[in-house]
């Protein structure tokens, strides 16, 4: 049995199995993208921000198939969550900045002192 996601305003039908696919395929590209990168924090940053935009498109997509506006409101939470973490992280690099005129992880780490 194929789940299927109707999006009226087309009358196309997607298989929700490959929309979830996409959400999970991005997850998991966030997840390398941290492990791996640890120079560059603004590449994490937007890793980090990939991530609860694929957790985002699970509510969404599960949301539309269950004809529930749950999911949905979970996903504005979510991208709030987000926002006010990329405000504290961005600020974080401009301290980091101003002090050795460098943005890497270690820098970060020598902030705690």
């Amino acid at each position: 049995m194929i789940l299927y996601l109707y999006f009226f305003h087309n009358s196309e039908v997607i298989p929700l199995i490959i929309c979830l696919n996409f959400s999970s395929i991005l997850f998991v590209i966030s997840l390398v993208g941290i492990v791996f990168n640890k120079r560059n924090i603004i590449v994490m940053l937007l890793c980090i921000e990939l991530m609860f935009f694929s957790i985002s498109l699970n509510f969404i997509f599960l949301s539309i198939y269950c004809f529930n506006l749950v999911g949905q409101i979970y996903c504005l939470l979510i991208i709030t969550v987000c926002a006010s973490e990329t405000a504290i992280g961005l600020s974080l690099l401009i301290v980091a900045s101003r002090l050795g005129n460098k943005i890497n992880y270690k820098s970060l780490i020598n902030l705690r002192n």
